[in-house]
């Protein structure tokens, strides 16, 4: 059964998630304080978190900033639409997908059924590629595992989802549009930032040496691609 915690601090909302989630067969556990919920995460597995943005002791992108240093459960923020600059903090820092407060459920629930899906199985596209093997870095992405060098490297599920997504597909190049649209499914512009941190955060966890990296090269006025030329 997979397992979610919900970090929120409206009881209306909690029970709310709380019956359409167990009516889906998930078990939830619960937090109404931004500190109390990432000592929740960090002590605990669960497949997926749903994360208010604004909670009371520490926000949500504080606690997703802290968890993400540590973690890579996938996140699911909650925010108020007049947060946008927070939001797309949100995403900067690592959160997987938001919705906006007011929230339709039936959209909430198809958010968190295809985040799940997407990071307890490999994607579609993936699935030729169970194992990608190049000069120093292995990705088995059958079971998510990433090695550097024979070191185990954890990867948030965006990290590991752009990287296997290029690496799958060296020297093509790759928009920071195009990343967006086809690991977050968004095609709005002001959220490119958003691929350039995760891109940053990538390079820091898989590349020796951040200012010449081996793996993910940035294409002047395109954006990314897989460096074609590494050996297998």
């Amino acid at each position: 059964m997979k397992k979610i915690l919900i970090i929120e601090d409206d009881p209306e909302i909690i029970k709310l998630l709380e019956i359409h989630l167990t009516d889906l067969i998930y078990s939830t556990e619960k937090a109404m304080d931004g500190a109390a919920g990432l000592q929740m995460a960090l002590d605990n597995n669960y497949d997926l978190i749903i994360l208010d943005l604004t909670l009371p002791i520490m926000d949500g992108v504080e606690v997703c900033r802290k968890l993400r240093a540590k973690k890579s459960t996938p996140i699911i923020m909650l925010t108020a639409k007049s947060e946008e600059i927070d939001r797309v903090l949100g995403l900067e820092i690592g959160a997987d997908d938001y919705i906006t407060k007011p929230f339709s459920i039936r959209e909430l629930l198809a958010r968190i059924k295809a985040v799940i899906r997407r990071t307890s199985a490999p994607a579609q596209a993936e699935k030729s590629n169970s194992s990608l093997n190049f000069e120093g870095l292995q990705i088995d992405v059958e079971k998510r595992k990433i090695t550097v060098n024979g070191q185990r490297i954890e990867l948030s599920p965006k990290e590991f989802e752009l990287l296997v997504l290029m690496a799958s597909n060296p020297g093509r190049n790759y928009s920071r549009s195009d990343l967006l649209n086809m690991i977050w499914g968004y095609n709005f512009e002001g959220y490119e930032h958003t691929v350039n941190s995760h891109i940053n955060r990538l390079r820091a966890k898989i590349e020796s040496d951040m200012a010449n990296p081996t793996y993910i090269l940035t294409t002047w006025g395109v954006g990314y691609k897989f460096n074609e030329d590494i050996k297998v």
